[in-house]
This record gives structure tokens, sequence and C-alpha cells, in this order.
């Protein structure tokens, strides 16, 4: 599967989950986890589908090495970041904990832009 393929998916599977916590808290009334909810959709869905248009319309051929770096970098990144605020913020687990964890993910999440950076500024655009 390309990676533009690869990067829809995994931005609907955000999709649906971040969506899935707006109907908790809508049904509980309870808006403790609009952390979660907003980075979930965030960093989940809407990077990931971006990366994916990126892919789709800038990067024909990815340095293979690279771009596999990118995408597990990145959604471990957001997978981390959803899943370590949503125990947060529901108080699962305590900040000691947690931060250490929040600060990891966003850090990958970063690197994950910087390497994206990089395909598109040496990538030849893709041929539509």
């Amino acid at each position: 599967m390309r990676f533009d393929r690869k990067y829809v998916a995994w931005a609907l599977s955000y999709a649906a989950i971040g969506i899935c916590i707006g109907i908790y808290m809508a049904a509980s009334q309870n808006y403790a986890q609009r952390e979660a909810h907003t980075h979930t959709l965030l960093v989940g869905f809407v990077l990931s589908l971006a990366y994916g248009v990126i892919h789709k319309l800038w990067i024909e051929q990815p340095q293979p090495v690279i771009a596999k770096t990118q995408f597990i970098v990145h959604q471990a990144g957001a997978v981390l970041m959803s899943l370590g605020l949503f125990l947060l913020y529901g108080n699962v687990a305590p900040a000691a904990l947690l931060n250490p964890i929040l600060g990891i993910s966003s850090l990958a999440v970063l690197v994950g832009v910087l390497l994206m950076t990089y395909m598109v500024l040496k990538a030849n655009p893709a041929r539509t």
C-alpha cells in the first residue's frame, strides 16, 4: 500500500476515535476529554490526512527509509499523544507518569513534521 493510502486510512481511524470521544462528551455532559478529543482530531486526523495529500500530490517516489521512518514516528507520536491525553484527562493515570510520555509524543510529532518537510523539499513533484 502506498503512503498516501496508508495515511488516509490512519486519518479516518483517528477521525472515528475523535468523533466517538466527542459523542461520549456530549452524551455525558462531561467535557474533561476535550484535549484528547481535539488532539486526536488535529494531530491524528488532520495531520495524517495532510500527509496523505502531500504524498499523493508532491512525493511521487519517496526515499523508502525516510518515508517509512516518518510514517512510524508520526503514528507512534499521534497514538501516544491521544492515548496519554485520554488517560490524563480521564484521571486514569497521574500526570507525573504521563507527562514524560506526552513530551516524547510531542517530540515524535515534531520529528515527523520535520521529516515530511525534508521529503517535500527533496522530492520531484508527482505527476497528476
